[in-house]
């Protein structure tokens, strides 16, 4: 189970697996990691000693020592042992460790919460000022909010950058941060946004990466037919969470209020995250992607839905949809084959425009995800 920094992993698996018949082992914990390290077999030797054997094996924050994989893998062949092993990076289990246990592990995302998990206490302007990461709920002033996402942004740029050793220098990095937050959910200008850090192409390709490798963001491709030409294509870069991403560029104490650009932008961020969530949570094998073509006209989002027709929709922050705001759609939809066309917004009234859905709300937005 992979999930960021703060999503809930070790609450979330200490709560489904709190009997005694498990063995929860936290590699956050220094002196746990440092025996393990020093010699994976430790582990092994332990499991051997016990006399009833745990049901469960819990390994959170495998990244932590890679090398385990290969004892996971050895007890699932010879013992039938099963393991829960969770993690905050895909970085370092992606140099040939993990693939010991290709078709012997289920992968599974966790995510800031959804508007369907904050149910009656979800608000809008809380997601797209704070964000709706789990400990956030446990603060009521402002101030404290705040402090607890400045002390997030710090804690992932000490921990998952300087300590594990991602880069050598933290400087470029550190000035690459914030531009690629203010450029989010835009079409990646890969060279801007270098000139901008002071470093190279290739650096600020290899940083975006080290982005999505720690779970904090993800690549929205463009839509193509072909898919050579859809992988050559710049993408767009989405943080998981409007609250970490406002942390980056220090913008928590400015308000993000409707009918801004600010907000169009959030909202944006906001619906394409939530619809993100909900497929993977519904283990569903839908492809995203953003359409736009050389004259400008833009399609928020592409869904490619095995055995159903692409959806093509359009993102609105306004609180009453014309079809004026709908020019993309109209002029781009009929040149897609095999879709259909939506709008999300945040008009209160559900429409028919010239043949495509206008959703109102967000348990309607869901009912599309499902």
């Amino acid at each position: 189970m992979f999930g960021a920094r703060g999503t809930g992993k070790t609450s979330l698996l200490k709560q489904r697996y709190s009997s005694g018949k498990n063995w929860h082992i936290d590699l956050l914990d220094h002196d746990l990691a440092r025996k393990y390290l020093l010699e994976p077999n430790t582990l092994f030797y332990e499991w051997q000693a016990m006399v009833k054997k745990p049901e469960w094996i819990i390994l959170d924050e495998v990244q932590k020592i890679p090398s385990l994989l290969d004892l996971v893998h050895r007890m699932i062949e010879d013992h039938k042992q099963k393991f829960i092993l969770s993690g905050s990076s895909a970085r370092k289990l992606k140099r040939g460790v993990s693939n010991l246990l290709a078709g012997r592990a289920f992968v599974y995302h966790l995510y800031p919460l959804t508007s369907k998990e904050l149910a009656e206490v979800f608000s809008l302007d809380h997601a797209l000022n704070w964000g709706t990461l789990p400990k956030l709920q446990d603060f009521i002033d402002p101030l404290n909010k705040r402090e607890f996402l400045k002390a997030y942004a710090n804690t992932y740029l000490w921990e998952e950058i300087l300590v594990e050793q991602i880069i050598r220098k933290l400087e470029p990095f550190q000035r690459f941060l914030p531009v690629a937050a203010q450029m989010a959910g835009r079409i990646i200008n890969y060279s801007k946004i270098a000139l901008e850090a002071g470093t190279s192409v290739p650096t600020i390709q290899s940083y975006f990466q080290i982005l999505e490798d720690t779970l904090l963001g993800f690549m929205l491709p463009q839509f193509h037919e072909s898919i050579r030409k859809r992988q050559k294509a710049a993408p767009k870069f989405y943080f998981i969470d409007s609250g970490i991403q406002r942390a980056i560029l220090d913008e928590l104490s400015i308000a993000v209020r409707p009918k801004t650009y600010q907000f169009g932008c959030a909202f944006e961020q906001f619906v394409i995250n939530e619809l993100v969530r909900e497929i993977s949570y519904g283990r569903r094998d839908y492809r995203l992607s953003y359409l736009q073509t050389g004259a400008g006209l833009e399609i928020d989002l592409v869904v490619e839905r095995p055995g159903m027709k692409r959806a093509l929709i359009e993102i609105k922050s306004n609180a009453m949809i014309t079809e004026k705001d709908l020019s993309a759609l109209l002029t781009l939809g009929k040149d897609v084959p095999n879709s259909e066309r939506y709008c999300f917004s945040l008009d209160p009234t559900p429409k028919k425009l010239k043949g495509f859905s206008v959703y109102p709300g967000i348990r309607d937005w869901r009912r599309f995800s499902d």
